[in-house]
């Protein structure tokens, strides 16, 4: 009987963990941007968003855990041929993101290859309406055409194509080298052209800055010699000014000689003599010219006169 009870409790213990275990496996989290499609006896039933969920045990499974971030798969080189008959590599990227989990989970055995199916034959339909040049410079038109085409033809799939680009656009070696060589002349012209721009800059501006140096040199001799001329004018003006004052104080000296004999009283033989000492002065000075007075012959007599004075006054002391 003991025996019979262990192994009751072994069982029942067995029983309890299966339970547990199938309780758990019935119980079901859904992270963030993730969804599960559950199947129910092999059908599909419903699709669970995020958050907690139970199923049934052994009747309902999860069929498929769908990622609904947005997705991008890098698709290897395709060879396309363009409307000029050159044949190049072009290889995609395309950014896609799941909005039908059931859509997806049903619509196609494998949708990143039918993507990439569907991206190569778009591609070569597209850039078979294109010549070699259109190619090269009409990426963003190319992206857009891909886009459209690709969204219209994954929306059964339950797939969103948000965008479509070309990663590198590989033309055959012989073009690519005819390409770098004029890319390479192209480049050089640039620089020649350059150059050219730079040196036609730098010889404007020696030029101006010779104009700008005659222009100051010239207004430097401009200004100076009206210096120059500013300064002899202020010299011949000091000059006539310190003759002139010369003159006026001779003449005052002259006035105030007068004036002072005639205060003295002199008489009309000192104002006489005076006069001769004058004339005398005239006579010595520089003046080719002399103007004699009328009254020569009275001024004659008066010098006589004093003469014969000055004669008696110097007998008259040797008694």
């Amino acid at each position: 009987m003991p025996n019979e009870r262990m192994i009751g409790i072994i069982v029942l213990i067995i029983f309890l963990v299966l339970v547990l275990l199938v309780v758990a496996s019935c119980v079901k989290i859904v992270p963030q941007a993730k969804a599960f499609v559950i199947e129910q006896l092999g059908a599909y039933k419903v699709t669970w968003g995020t958050g907690l969920h139970f199923k049934l045990p052994f009747v309902e499974r999860v069929a498929k855990r769908v990622n609904l971030k947005e997705q991008v798969v890098d698709f290897p080189p395709q060879p396309v041929i363009t409307k000029d008959n050159v044949t190049m590599r072009i290889d995609t990227v395309v950014f896609f993101q799941i909005t039908d989990p059931r859509l997806f989970s049903y619509g196609v055995e494998n949708p990143i290859m039918a993507i990439e199916n569907l991206t190569a034959t778009t591609l070569r339909n597209i850039i078979g309406e294109m010549e070699l040049d259109e190619t090269l410079t009409s990426r963003e038109i190319i992206n857009t055409k891909m886009r459209a085409a690709l969204d219209i033809a994954t929306d059964p799939w339950g797939i969103k194509v948000n965008r479509v680009e070309l990663k590198n656009i590989m033309p055959p070696a012989a073009i690519q080298e005819a390409m770098e060589k004029q890319m390479k002349a192209e480049r050089e012209r640039r620089e020649s052209i350059l150059i050219a721009e730079g040196e036609k800059k730098s010889t404007i501006l020696v030029a101006e800055g010779k104009k700008a140096s005659a222009i100051l040199d010239a207004e430097a001799e401009k200004q100076a010699q009206i210096l120059r001329a500013e300064a002899e004018k202020e010299k011949m003006i000091k000059e006539a000014e310190g003759e002139a004052e010369a003159i006026l104080k001779v003449q005052q000296a002259n006035a105030d000689g007068i004036r002072m004999l005639k205060e003295a009283g002199a008489d009309e033989a000192v104002l006489t003599l005076k006069s001769l000492e004058a004339l005398g002065q005239m006579a010595n000075g520089s003046a080719t010219k002399i103007i004699v007075p009328s009254d020569l012959q009275g001024i004659a007599s008066l010098a006589t006169s004093l003469k014969e004075i000055v004669t008696s006054k110097d007998e008259a002391a040797r008694k």
